[in-house]
């Protein structure tokens, strides 16, 4: 984290144009926007877990095409 103290008979323009070099010299800009515009990996445990949910999801609407209940044929209710 950056931090600048304000010196004496420094004028806060002055001041606020030190802790801009400082914030740029860090590197903490760079940080940030790589976090916000490059997400990070989706994990292991995330992606069973969405497989899995695919899988039983293939199977209701497998079931119910036999059964002659297909979710194609009803309307879909709005939210």
């Amino acid at each position: 984290m950056v931090e600048v103290r304000r010196r004496e008979r420094e004028t806060t323009a002055a001041m606020l144009r030190r802790f801009t070099r400082r914030v740029q010299q860090s590197g903490a800009l760079m940080h940030a926007r790589k976090r916000k515009f490059h997400p990070s990996k989706v994990t292991k445990r995330s992606m069973r877990e969405s497989a899995l949910r695919r899988i039983v999801v293939a199977r209701e609407r497998v079931r119910l095409e036999k059964l002659g209940k297909s979710p194609k044929d009803e309307k879909k209710k709005p939210r």
